[in-house]
C-alpha cells in the first residue's frame, strides 16, 4: 500500500540544519547526484522562492534546499564520517571546504 505524500509532514532543511540521517536518505535516494529535474521550485511562508530537493522519511517529507555545499557533500558523503554521531545532530555535517569560484545558488 503506498503512502498518500499529501499527508505528510512537510519540513524545509537548510544546510545548517543537515543531519546525518536526512544526508544519507539524500545519497540513497539520488547517488549520482540530483539533476534539475528533481529540483523543487516554490515560495515558503515570508515568500521568498526556494529551490529543494525532496526524500521521505516515515510521516515526513523533507525539502532540502539546493546549494554547492549539499552537492559537494553528497559526493564526498561516507557513512563512517558520521558513526560517532546520532542520526539527528545538525552538528555532525560540516561544511565542505569550497573553491574560491564556487558560491552557493
Amino acid at each position: 500500500m503506498k503512502t498518500n505524500n499529501n499527508n505528510l509532514k512537510r519540513v524545509i532543511v537548510d544546510f545548517k540544519k543537515l543531519t546525518p540521517e536526512i544526508l544519507a536518505l539524500l545519497v540513497e535516494k539520488y547517488p549520482f547526484g540530483y539533476e534539475e529535474e528533481n529540483i523543487i521550485k516554490f515560495k515558503n511562508a515570508k515568500g521568498e522562492s526556494v529551490e529543494a530537493v525532496e526524500v521521505i522519511s516515515g510521516d515526513t517529507k523533507y525539502l532540502v534546499k539546493v546549494s554547492v555545499k549539499l552537492e559537494k557533500t553528497m559526493e564526498n558523503y561516507d557513512e563512517d564520517d558520521y558513526a560517532d554521531f546520532e542520526n539527528d545532530d545538525p552538528d555532525a555535517v560540516q561544511e565542505p571546504t569550497l573553491d574560491e569560484e564556487e558560491d552557493d545558488y
